[in-house]
């Protein structure tokens, strides 16, 4: 798009004041005609500026007010319209937002005041939208944080709603014209599609203009050299001339709005050298007509705006495609859940569920909500969200989590989050904030791109004057022009986001969310590779290993007094015998003794379960099977040891261990395979800790670690040269060491501090997880090398020929949408599941 009014001298008066608004000027907020007799104004930059309508004067005076008239400066494009005046029936409608019910579905409540929410902007045409929003957002009271990301059009919003209200800040955000509502998928869709639509249009008249134009070079190439078909030759130019306007203005008018907004801003982007060649060639070619002298390229320039169009369309469905298993997460939702109530079921909208509602969920019905099992058993199918494609066991109980499938039977559960609180809504946040950072290699790119194109410019100049002076002074120009579109940086550009979309959405569907934008690349470098034990290489929770009848009763039935006695704790201990038997007996008088174990009558006797020396205290005089507990307890060095009594002496002991993750030993064996040093860092008794290290072969183990401790352990690895350590953890005395790690790894079970100072979260249960993504990190650093030597060579290579006369604009354009498209279809190599090969 040509230059907007924002450009122009603001030294001067121009067709936007008030003294010339007649049917022919132009709105200087909006850029549409500004009506006969209409008489708008508003001061910027100290000069009279003419207004369409009240609304855009409205708008205009409110970026003034709000100081920030630096706006106009720096946009690139008009509003799509003129700004319509606020009426109350909308200032209404912005006011439903604020209210508690609404607000459920979408904003999540960090404390009693502080809230944060993922909105969708409207209108955001440049980048100078982009400053705009975020300047006058954030300049409110009461408004703590506010970004937005320019290529999703989405922003993440945080404030004090006891100083500002939502519905405040979404009329700021009309008041300088444009729209913002609360994400929603179908909405983000629905941007997708218009950008789409819009790149297809331009594709459409590039493609019809480029055909029409090569017609008429065909012409042109049979008849340019005879005489008596000189009128019509010229005739013919005309037309090719018309028929590229639009070609040139129109469908390439995006190469020119870039490659200002770069000039403007004092950058050399990829558009740059692209905007020239183009634009050189139309004028040229323009030129040659007008004075019917000359050669003309209209179907050279009309080629290399369709070609370059058509890469760019594919890689802009590829990007789109890259990010779809994140977008899908957003999707997972049902519109509608079954409310149980006194009045019988009852179908209610997703965003009318509360905490504590009771929700029917039918086999084949997705879950609507975070919540807890309270009648049924059934399988639920969690691969959305952990990756794990075999459903699992939901009883009553068990948390169920809300995008989950129910497979097999019908479910009665209690909702316990919604909205914003739920674990799809944290999952969508962490993916926000890993794709608004930049990782080291695309940094690198960014800032390689601006030194390249300088260069290209420079050697462009150069060569153009070696063919003027020395060669062949009527190809000098032509000659120049492929040089500056083969060159274009387009796949260097390309080779890092491109990749780092595609690895991040492969893994994000295997149940690993990637939250930092480092931190795949710092993965592919690690060299060492710190666990946790509990919760991390372990379950994180206590099961029965062995049981031991030490009375005339047998296990089933011990194990039901044991269930009587523990109901009602909710001591990890008790629930592990809450699953484990079927509680039979009356209890009465139980009472818990801390750290010692619980009592109680069951059908009037009296039992113990607990520590030994609690339980044989109920018995005293009663003999106690010592060899056969020490035999047991040598057995399970690192199990707890619960016994079973009553006043006629022992009835069982129990074995109770947290039991190793089924993959733990194949995950650090892979590891170890791959060269990566594997440690064990834990709190738990270095003897113990010994015992699980050597279980796995972990040769490396540390255990009686404070958390200080573990720090320490940790600087000192990082100590030495070359190393780059990766921790993996779940506890809340683990997030001081996960924020340490050059990259960390937090266990989706882990507590939320663990996960909020992780790179990385594994969901699932399964270690197994870790090693695919690193592998997959790997091959995505390795395909990002690829992609920069790809795109480097190619450069090296087509330069020279260009130079040499030997390439034409064309044939230059063509070359490097392939180049660009060849590194795209690289990067999506990533999106196929990881093999198991090590």
């Amino acid at each position: 798009m040509s230059a907007d009014p924002a450009a122009r001298d603001t030294s001067s008066p121009d067709a936007s004041t008030p003294d010339r608004q007649g049917a022919e000027a132009s709105c200087f907020h909006c850029g549409q005609p500004i009506p006969p007799g209409a008489h708008y104004g508003v001061t910027i930059h100290t000069q009279p500026r003419a207004m369409c309508c009240p609304g855009c004067q409205a708008v205009a005076q409110a970026i003034v007010d709000a100081g920030l008239s630096d706006y106009y400066l720096y946009r690139t494009e008009t509003p799509a319209g003129p700004a319509d005046a606020m009426p109350a029936a909308l200032r209404d409608e912005l006011a439903l937002y604020d209210r508690p019910e609404l607000q459920r579905s979408f904003v999540r409540v960090d404390d009693a005041n502080v809230r944060e929410a993922a909105l969708i902007l409207e209108g955001i045409v440049c980048a100078a939208c982009v400053w705009l929003n975020e300047r006058h957002v954030k300049s409110l009271p009461g408004v703590l944080e506010f970004a937005v990301n320019y290529s999703t059009h989405r922003a993440r919003l945080r404030w004090d709603d006891s100083r500002i209200h939502l519905s405040d800040i979404l009329k700021a955000i009309r008041d300088i014209g444009y729209r913002a509502h609360p994400f929603d998928p179908g909405r983000q869709e629905e941007v997708y599609q218009r950008e789409r639509n819009a790149a297809l249009r331009r594709l459409a008249v590039a493609g019809l203009g480029m055909m029409q134009v090569m017609m008429l070079a065909v012409a042109l190439w049979i008849g340019g050299d005879e005489p008596d078909y000189e009128g019509m030759m010229q005739f013919i130019r005309w037309v090719a001339f018309l028929v590229a306007t639009p070609v040139v203005l129109y469908a390439g008018s995006s190469f020119f709005t870039s490659a200002w907004r770069d000039l403007r801003q004092r950058q050399l982007g990829m558009d740059v050298p692209v905007a020239l060649a183009i634009g050189s060639t139309y004028l040229a070619s323009g030129w040659a007509t007008l004075t019917a002298s000359g050669e003309v390229y209209f179907e050279s320039v009309t080629m290399f705006v369709f070609f370059l169009l058509t890469g760019r369309y594919l890689e802009m469905g590829a990007r789109q495609r890259a990010g779809q298993a994140t977008e899908a997460l957003g999707k997972l939702l049902p519109a509608m859940a079954i409310r149980i109530t006194d009045q019988g079921d009852v179908p209610v909208p997703v965003a009318d569920l509360a905490p504590g509602d009771r929700v029917r969920i039918r086999p084949g019905d997705t879950v609507p909500a975070d919540g807890t099992v309270l009648e049924g058993r059934s399988s639920v199918n969690e691969a959305m969200i952990t990756g794990e494609s075999l459903p699992r066991l939901r009883q009553s109980g068990d948390e169920l989590t809300g995008g989950t499938v129910n497979v097999e039977s019908p479910l009665v559960m209690r909702v316990d989050k919604v909205g914003a609180d739920t674990l799809l809504s944290a999952i969508q946040r962490l993916l926000d904030r890993a794709q608004t950072e930049k990782p080291r290699l695309a940094r690198m790119a960014e800032r390689g791109t601006g030194h390249f194109v300088a260069a290209v410019l420079l050697l462009t100049a150069i060569v153009g004057a070696v063919w003027w002076f020395w060669i062949d002074p009527s190809r000098a120009f032509w000659v120049m022009v492929a040089m500056l579109v083969v060159t274009c940086p387009c796949a260097l550009a390309l080779a890092t986001p491109v990749a780092l979309t595609a690895a991040t959405g492969s893994l994000t569907g295997r149940g690993v969310l990637v939250t930092r934008g480092h931190a795949l690349e710092t993965l592919a470098e690690a060299t060492d590779v710190v666990f946790d034990k509990t919760g991390t290489l372990t379950e994180g929770r206590l099961a029965r290993a062995e049981t031991l009848v030490l009375g005339d009763r047998g296990e089933a039935a011990c194990l039901a007094l044991a269930a009587v006695l523990e109901q009602g704790s909710e001591h990890p201990v008790a629930r592990v015998f809450q699953r484990a038997g079927t509680p039979a007996g009356q209890l009465t008088e139980q009472r818990s003794t801390p750290g010692l174990g619980m009592e109680g009558r069951v059908d009037g006797a009296r039992y113990r379960i607990g520590a030994a020396d609690f339980v044989a205290a109920l018995a005293p005089a009663q003999p106690w099977p010592t060899q056969a507990l020490a035999e047991l307890a040598h057995r399970h060095p690192t199990g707890s040891l619960v016994l079973l009594g009553g006043e006629s002496g022992p009835l069982a002991a129990f074995v109770l261990e947290d039991r190793l993750r089924e993959d733990a030993a194949e995950c650090v064996a892979v590891l170890k395979a791959r060269g990566l040093g594997v440690h064990l860092f834990s709190g738990d008794h270095p003897d113990t800790v010994r015992h699980v290290a050597a279980g796995l072969g972990i040769d490396q183990a540390r255990g009686g670690l404070r958390p200080e401790d573990k720090l320490q352990a940790l600087a000192e690895l990082q100590a030495r040269p070359g190393a780059v350590v990766a921790m993996v953890g779940d506890g809340i005395n683990d997030a001081p060491v996960l924020s340490r790690a050059h990259v960390s790894i937090a266990m989706a079970e882990g507590t939320h501090l663990a996960q909020a100072s992780a790179d990385m979260i594994l969901y699932g249960d399964r270690l197994g997880q870790l090693p695919n993504a690193h592998r997959l990190s790997r091959r995505m650093v390795q395909i990002v090398r690829q992609n920069i030597r790809w795109a480097i060579g190619y450069n090296v290579i087509a330069l020279p020929v260009a130079a040499s006369g030997v390439l034409t604009p064309w044939m230059a354009a063509l070359g490097m949408s392939l180049s660009s498209l060849i590194v795209v279809v690289n990067s999506l190599r990533l999106r196929e599941n990881p093999s198991p090969r090590r």
